[in-house]
């Protein structure tokens, strides 16, 4: 099978700066979008499944999507120096983030959980600085960090400010995911960004193959509309079609702006939680909303 270098990466039609930057913000948040779905999704699913269980079917499902992909249309190989990025993504997109926060959705409302992504954007930009090299500006720290502590100001307090085993989970999937989208989005400027999201769940079918035949041994499973529905969504959506535009967005421009676009995620998720779990929304999140779509404002125009 052919090997794909940096050196030999397809051809690109020339954009414009702004038209690419329009382009790569829609795409991003796009991928905010499908993201905020997540946690909601998993709740249904794990109506049906076991945690185990979900999480490896759902990336069993996703690689299979994404195997598909790439065979169809005839992808080689990435370049040997891309595997190491690759496997960075595996571990901490495909496989260390879905675990942790599947297993504290256990113990915690989707609500709680929304903090992780409330800090995300900042522990990816923070992430992204040491290992890309980025260097934003003054002004787009404040912003970002002010932003970043009016959501978990705000998901904090709804909680009552307790910590459990649930913040634990998350805290550690906090770290996992940024990491595995700096090397995604470092790895999404030199191929393709669905191919940055389809190798590295393939990479991880010799794992998670077996690991859904022994999980689905030990866990039983009841199909209902609301877990078939909720595994499908966190596989096709979450964990394939979400990560191919957020990839390609944060490629177009730069990981610290696109992941600042995830500080609405949190509400997006509270929003979807009433609509889809009954969930009530609390009276603080339109002030939330209002400070969160500030920051984000000032993220996106501040320069590095």
């Amino acid at each position: 099978m052919r090997t794909q270098s940096s050196a030999t990466a397809p051809t690109r039609i020339a954009v414009s700066g702004p038209t690419k930057a329009s382009a790569g913000t829609l795409q991003a948040a796009l991928g905010v979008i499908a993201f905020s779905l997540t946690f909601p999704a998993t709740a249904w699913g794990l109506e049906g499944f076991g945690p185990w269980s979900l999480v490896a079917v759902r990336s069993v499902l996703a690689a299979l999507i994404a195997g598909g992909c790439l065979l169809a249309l005839r992808v080689p190989l990435p370049a040997r120096s891309h595997w190491p990025g690759l496997a960075v993504v595996a571990a901490g997109v495909v496989v260390g983030f879905p675990l942790l926060t599947t297993l504290a959705l256990q113990t915690s409302t989707t609500a709680h959980a929304a903090v992780v992504v409330g800090l995300l954007p900042l522990t990816t930009a923070l992430l992204s600085a040491l290992r890309v090299g980025t260097r934003p500006s003054r002004t787009f720290w404040t912003a970002a960090l002010a932003g970043a502590t009016a959501v978990v100001a705000f998901t904090v307090q709804q909680s009552g400010g307790a910590l459990t085993s649930a913040d634990l989970y998350l805290f550690a999937a906090l770290l996992v995911c940024a990491a595995g989208y700096t090397e995604g989005g470092r790895l999404a400027r030199v191929m393709p960004g669905w191919q940055v999201v389809g190798w590295a769940l393939v990479l991880c079918l010799p794992l998670t193959v077996p690991a859904t035949a022994l999980a689905l041994a030990y866990e039983p499973v009841q199909l209902t509309a609301h877990s078939v529905t909720g595994v499908l969504w966190v596989a096709a959506g979450s964990q394939f079609l979400g990560l191919v535009v957020w990839y390609r967005g944060m490629a177009a421009i730069g990981i610290p702006k696109a992941s600042q676009l995830q500080l609405a995620q949190p509400l997006l998720t509270l929003v979807w939680s009433v609509l889809l779990l009954g969930e009530h929304l609390p009276v603080a999140a339109p002030l939330t909303a209002a400070a969160v779509l500030v920051c984000i404002a000032v993220t996106q125009r501040a320069r590095g």
